[in-house]
């Protein structure tokens, strides 16, 4: 009985024609929706639920004061966005780490994911990736999901239009139960110090959240996974997502104020609200 190509394959096939030939008609369905240069970039900063019906969401970052931005995700992806926020390590590749492995594969890298239009209360994106050997980049029409849980793995930047950024902040939103809460924003990834991660880090018995990764500006002046923050601009996150609210109350024209215990002492950083740069895989 024939069965056909498999998933991973039929991937395989699709980016392969995609890279390959120069104007292809799958990649020239749908342009990008708006000018590059009026798209704002965005970090993501964690996942969450909106209210009142439960879907996933996705919370991203605006930098500088503005709201945060949720778009609507399937589950899947939800958890896929999770794993790649904790920086989980799998020992077989999910279907983002599939894809991410076959661009690599075909001499290409991602370089930007963008959201850049709304249709029929549906979000809609585009992959954009280098390719060895093409002047122009290649852009990929993709569910916004997709593409930023494939950003994540790669470290590409996010971009969104600005009629999304107006549409998305209609929305209503709430964090996830502060057990499952991992957050991101300024480059520093939190989660809520149980009991187990107290004991593993030999954390003090002070109110925080701790540090699993950090990058950029944040990892260059001190900061490292294990630390737990104590205060932001003066005031304790209480927990992942308060640590992200006081960040976003920032003013724009000033710094993020971090104070921290690591290895038993106490230090303070300032940081800039603007997204840093992601490091990743050469995808």
């Amino acid at each position: 009985m024939f069965r056909g190509p498999s998933a991973a394959r039929q991937v395989f096939l699709v980016l392969s024609l995609l890279i390959a030939t120069p104007a292809t008609t799958a990649a020239a369905e749908r342009e990008l929706a708006g000018a590059v240069e009026d798209f704002i970039e965005v970090e993501v900063a964690t996942v969450g639920m909106a209210t009142p019906h439960g879907a996933p969401v996705v919370l991203l970052r605006e930098p500088g004061g503005g709201a945060m931005i949720p778009i609507f995700i399937g589950h899947d992806s939800a958890h896929a966005i999770l794993l790649a926020l904790r920086d989980a390590q799998l020992p077989r590749p999910l279907t983002h780490d599939l894809l991410g492995d076959v661009i690599g594969s075909l001499d290409a890298r991602l370089t930007r994911v963008y959201v850049d239009d709304i249709a029929d209360d549906t979000f809609l994106g585009m992959l954009e990736l280098e390719v060895a050997g093409r002047d122009e980049p290649v852009r990929v029409d993709t569910r916004p999901s997709d593409g930023i849980a494939l950003a994540l793995r790669a470290g590409a930047s996010i971009h969104v239009a600005p009629k999304v950024l107006d549409e998305a902040r209609l929305i209503n939103y709430r964090g996830l139960d502060e057990d499952e809460q991992v957050v991101t924003a300024v480059g520093i990834t939190v989660m809520a110090p149980t009991v187990m991660l107290r004991e593993a880090l030999g954390l003090p018995d002070r109110d925080g959240v701790v540090v699993t990764e950090a990058i950029g500006t944040a990892r260059g002046a001190g900061l490292e996974p294990g630390a737990l923050v104590l205060a932001v601009n003066g005031e304790t996150p209480e927990s992942p997502m308060g640590f992200l609210r006081l960040v976003h109350a920032t003013p724009e024209d000033e710094r993020v104020r971090i104070r921290y215990w690591l290895n038993g002492a106490t230090e303070e950083v300032l940081l800039h609200t603007r997204v840093p740069d992601r490091p990743g895989q050469n995808l």
